[in-house]
């Protein structure tokens, strides 16, 4: 079964048809990647997914039970991750309190798991410095640890390698093929940096005008052009 199902799915803005009659699927232990030009409704596609904004109609189905009516944090209770554009993060807040941030759906005694630190050691000796004073790389680490700190069996990221050093975004790379294959995590990887969506693809979409208009599995993306497809 796939861990998230979405089905004809609608959404406008105003008078303005953002989403057509979308439809795909995230399976577990695969990284599943969306691709699109700016402006085609990627991110209005997650953030209908995460509940912050309603769709007209459609399905949206989470470990095959319906979700489009719950709340967005009755959406990550369930085991959703999500990694907004922009990440988000709590200024303010230490690393180790934004880590906390991603426990809200558990009992305030769970300790922040080690694992974050293993999967990103800059965090573990920046544990006590405020977000806002990390690098955007690092933001964008933090981010990523405050999503999988509840233990999502589904992760969400939009854009994760937006304005990122290379570095890093290889970072980034490691721990998501690493969250799909040895914990057999569903990923839906929204991105733009098409060598590294093509590099970690089980399955791709793409979306044009905010229709799919190409799907296959991504040992097939070359052969498909599916980079013409996406080409600005």
């Amino acid at each position: 079964m796939a861990m998230l199902t979405i089905s004809r799915v609608n959404q406008y803005y105003g008078g303005s048809h953002i989403l057509r009659d979308v439809s795909l699927k995230a399976d577990p232990g695969k990284v599943t990647v969306l691709l699109g030009r700016n402006g085609v409704g990627k991110t209005t596609l997650l953030k209908s997914l995460m509940g912050l904004v309603p769709i007209r109609n459609g399905e949206i189905a989470f470990n095959g039970v319906p979700i489009e009516s719950a709340t967005p944090y009755e959406r990550a209770r369930t085991g959703i991750g999500y990694v907004p554009q922009g990440r988000e993060i709590f200024a303010r807040l230490t690393v180790e309190e934004n880590l906390r941030m991603g426990l809200a759906t558990k009992p305030g005694n769970v300790p922040v798991p080690n694992r974050l630190y293993e999967l990103f050691p800059i965090l573990d000796s920046m544990r006590h410095r405020r977000g806002g004073d990390l690098s955007g790389g690092q933001q964008q680490q933090l981010a990523i640890a405050r999503a999988l700190a509840a233990g999502p069996k589904l992760l969400v990221l939009d854009e994760p390698t937006e304005g990122i050093q290379p570095s890093i975004i290889k970072d980034i790379g490691r721990v998501i093929r690493l969250m799909a294959s040895q914990e057999n995590m569903a990923v839906l990887l929204c991105e733009q940096y098409y060598d590294f969506a093509e590099e970690l693809a089980d399955d791709y979409y793409v979306l044009e005008r905010g229709a799919i208009i190409d799907h296959g599995a991504g040992s097939e993306m070359k052969k498909n052009n599916v980079r013409k497809l996406v080409a600005i």
